[in-house]
């Protein structure tokens, strides 16, 4: 495995989008820097990592606190330069509109919106005096349309949008490269799962057409092809869709 002197830094490093992403820019040769609130989660990625040959470093982090996301991003460049920063926090609720109190619209607001925000602005304080580096924000089919239970949701991924594609102008001549991924699909994980059996039941899971579920691995692939991207043809936003989506 190829050891490069450059770090990769996830906010939001989840089981499923985040592990992957950490998996291949690992096995890239990054030093992987996964930051979730609950840093024991990590334990075991970290383990199947560097049993690989791969690095990784796992934080516990609030990516809502502006003070621990600085640390967390000072802590990574102090490892190696910064080179790919991905903010991937979860904030995904269901809630009818008469029942999203407050709160709810609010703290789903700063996990999806505000936290993207803060890694966005805190990445690109290190990256700009190097002129180089990738900032790759998370989105999903909420950043394009508001489903019914979702106002709180897709308000925020939808300002998460607007932050990347501001920062994408801004940076970009700067030698930035900032992109925004669509995951427009439901990915093959425990929460989605559960979801389809609770709507259809375990027959309806059992008989899911092959690949109509999101590998996470492809969804990395994804991110990594990005990251390698040429400036002349840098990509903002790109769909990512299995083959059976609907397009609804």
């Amino acid at each position: 495995m190829p050891h490069r002197n450059a770090t990769c830094a996830i906010v939001g490093a989840g089981d499923f989008i985040g592990a992957a992403i950490a998996r291949k820019f690992a096995a890239e040769g990054y030093t992987v820097v996964a930051g979730r609130r609950n840093a024991d989660k990590l334990e075991g990625l970290k383990a199947e990592i560097e049993s690989a040959g791969g690095r990784l470093a796992a934080r516990a982090l609030d990516a809502r606190q502006e003070d621990q996301v600085t640390a967390f991003l000072a802590a990574a460049e102090e490892i190696a330069p910064l080179e790919v920063v991905i903010a991937n926090p979860g904030a995904n609720v269901n809630f009818p509109i008469l029942e999203t109190t407050e709160r709810v619209f609010f703290k789903v607001w700063e996990m999806a919106c505000k936290a993207g925000f803060l890694t966005g602005r805190e990445a690109a304080r290190l990256m700009l005096p190097r002129g180089r580096g990738s900032i790759f924000f998370t989105g999903a089919t909420a950043s394009l349309r508001g489903g019914a239970g979702f106002a709180a949701f897709a308000s925020a991924k939808a300002g998460l949008r607007m932050v990347a594609q501001a920062m994408a102008r801004e940076l970009g001549p700067q030698g930035l490269h900032v992109a925004h991924l669509i995951i427009d699909a439901g990915v093959d994980t425990d929460f989605v799962r559960d979801r389809i059996r609770a709507a259809r039941g375990e027959d309806a899971l059992a008989s899911l057409p092959p690949d109509t579920l999101m590998n996470p691995a492809s969804i990395a692939e994804a991110y990594w092809y990005l990251h390698t991207q040429t400036r002349d043809a840098w990509t903002f936003e790109m769909d990512l869709r299995p083959h059976g989506e609907s397009w609804s």
